[in-house]
This record gives structure tokens, C-alpha cells and sequence, in this order.
């Protein structure tokens, strides 16, 4: 069913909220909307893409009707320091959403990557337009199937709950904890956010983890944060290497 979009409106009537039954991509709608000079806080929802954005220019799968694709414009008055780590305070906003509207505990992979158990649910994309922030979040609530290509890493909180959740209830948890998060990270700067995202990840410290970076591989165990948000992995051998980017996966 289409989203009760009076439900969500109620909760937010100052809110601009674009509805969408079908789009290419709610990031590149978000980002039109912030050309022209849309409010803080404008979010674009849609039913349907057809070219969702995945990390590392990946696609996300978009099945009609079954999850939440949401796209908000953020005007954040934030230093660089700060901006690098926006992806990890909506990383936990997704979490503690789904948290809230469910009796799930996520697990968050480092950078963003929202785990139930080892399966991916949920994804997050930053990219900048018109000196707006635009929050790109994709989670996987009532799908109870998914592509061959992605069916052993994903999950969806149908099948990971067995029984179907209310989209409806999702979104505004979630539009909610995306502006507490953001607002945490305004407010009192990055280190709150790191401190945070290493309690709640397992993947922060002592996991024996791969690192895919480009043609090469690292694998070793997790060590913590570095000050800018970057992760520690130590090899065997003893040395520690940061990690600035890549695919990281359970060894």
C-alpha cells in the first residue's frame, strides 16, 4: 500500500514533504529542490526508483511499496571536521529509528551500514548541492525477497522481525532522529558522534574484519576510530593501518 501520507504530514505540518509515486533517484530530486532554495529540512519520499544510489556508485534496490527512500535537504552550519562524520550520525538516526519502530537492534558497519545480524537494511549517501547537505536513506522494511546478486547480504526488517512493519510509523521516527542526530552534531561537534558510533558498533573495535580498497585487500582486526572518524585496523603482524575508505566485510 502507498504511504499514509496524512499520518506523516500531521506529525510534521511545517514540513515540506514531496511524495513521490515513482522517481529515478530521491537524492537527485532532493538536490533539485535545493537549487531553487527550499527550507531546511524539505524531504523527498518515494514509492519507487529506478536508479537508487548505493555506495561506490552500487544501485539500491528500490522495490515498489516496500521501503523507505527518503532524500532530506540539510542546511548544517558545520565545520569540514564535522561534515565527515554527518554520514555516521545518520547512520545511527537510521538505527535508533528503526529501534524505535520495531523490536530490533541494529548493528552499525563503519562508515553507515545498517546490520541486522551480518545483513544489510539500510544504506546513507551524502552529497553537496547548493551549499545544502542532501541525506540520501535507504532501508529495507517489508521486502520479503531480494535479487539473487544481493540475497545473502541483505535483510529487510519484515524477515528479520517476521511479520510487517508500518512504513508509516518508520518515517517519522525517522525524520525525527535524523534531526536530533544532526542537531547533536551542530551542537556539540563531532566527538559526541564518534563517541557514540563506537559504543554502538560492533564493527568499531575488535572485529576481524577485510578491507577491499580497490585492487587491494587488508585484513586484520578493527582498532577504533581515529580522531577524524576513520577506522583502526591491525594486521597480524602488529602494524595498524587507518582506513580512509572501502568496502569493509566480516573475515
Amino acid at each position: 500500500m502507498p504511504l499514509n501520507l496524512e499520518m506523516i504530514r500531521a506529525a510534521f505540518p511545517s514540513r515540506e514533504i514531496v511524495w513521490l509515486e515513482r522517481c529515478g533517484s530521491t537524492m537527485d530530486e532532493a538536490a533539485r529542490l535545493a537549487s531553487i532554495g527550499c527550507a531546511a529540512g524539505a524531504v523527498v519520499v518515494a514509492e519507487e526508483q529506478t536508479a537508487g544510489q548505493g555506495r561506490h556508485r552500487r544501485t539500491w534496490f528500490s522495490e515498489r511499496e516496500s521501503g523507505l527512500y527518503v532524500s532530506t535537504v540539510l542546511r548544517l552550519d558545520i565545520p569540514e571536521e564535522s561534515a565527515r562524520v554527518l554520514s555516521m550520525a545518520l547512520g545511527l538516526a537510521t538505527a535508533e529509528a528503526i529501534a524505535r519502530a520495531t523490536d530490533l537492534r541494529p548493528d552499525l558497519r563503519w562508515p553507515n551500514d545498517v546490520l541486522i545480524g551480518e545483513r544489510k537494511c539500510a544504506g546513507i549517501l551524502v552529497q553537496v548541492e547548493a551549499r545544502a547537505l542532501i541525506s540520501g536513506i535507504g532501508i529495507d522494511v517489508n521486502q520479503t525477497s531480494f535479487p539473487p546478486e544481493i540475497a545473502a547480504i541483505a535483510t529487510s526488517l519484515r524477515l528479520a522481525a517476521g511479520r510487517p512493519q508500518s512504513r508509516e510509523l518508520l518515517l517519522i521516527h525517522l525524520l525525527e532522529t535524523v534531526d536530533s542526530f544532526t542537531r547533536m552534531l551542530a551542537e556539540g561537534g563531532k566527538n559526541p558522534v564518534l563517541g557514540m558510533f563506537a559504543r554502538s558498533s560492533s564493527y568499531a573495535a575488535g572485529k576481524r574484519v577485510i578491507v577491499e580498497q580497490g585492487d587491494q585487500t587488508i585484513e586484520g582486526v578493527t582498532d577504533g576510530l581515529d580522531p577524524s572518524g576513520f577506522l583502526y585496523v591491525r594486521r597480524t603482524d602488529g602494524s595498524r593501518v587507518t582506513i580512509l575508505a572501502g568496502g569493509v566485510r566480516p573475515a
